[in-house]
């Protein structure tokens, strides 16, 4: 389990799709998308004032049907980037004055939902 300890602020999600949320090509193999253990609960817990943003190397192809599964579950999102790289996914951000640490990143196992357990700090 992955320990945040997040400030009071709103927050930016950045979330790959396949094998993070999702299961990794289960739309190519088994024709369907499932979610993993716990992705969909965790979705739906974001407060509403944040931004979900998802990134996928799926294509343009897979847009229609990627947008109709999230919408049929009642997932909120701000945005899908489609045609991502398949490497590495750098985030760069400035740390606020106040010492507040405003980029994290957070590695699951592949097709193994990461539990995280999230702390408000009114004090950041």
């Amino acid at each position: 389990m992955s320990e945040l300890r997040l400030s009071a602020l709103a927050k930016t999600w950045i979330l790959d799709l396949d094998g993070t949320i999702l299961k990794h090509n289960g739309y190519k193999i088994d024709g369907i998308d499932t979610f993993l253990e716990g992705a969909e609960e965790f979705l739906k817990s974001i407060p509403e004032e944040d931004m979900v943003i998802f990134l996928t190397s799926r294509t343009d192809q897979e847009r229609e049907a990627t947008e109709a599964f999230l919408r049929d579950h009642h997932i909120r999102y701000n945005q899908i980037i489609f045609n991502a790289p398949y490497g590495e996914r750098i985030l760069i951000n400035d740390r606020k004055p106040s010492g507040l640490v405003t980029s994290l990143a957070i590695d699951t196992e592949r097709d193994k939902f990461c539990k995280l357990n999230i702390t408000i700090d009114h004090s950041l």
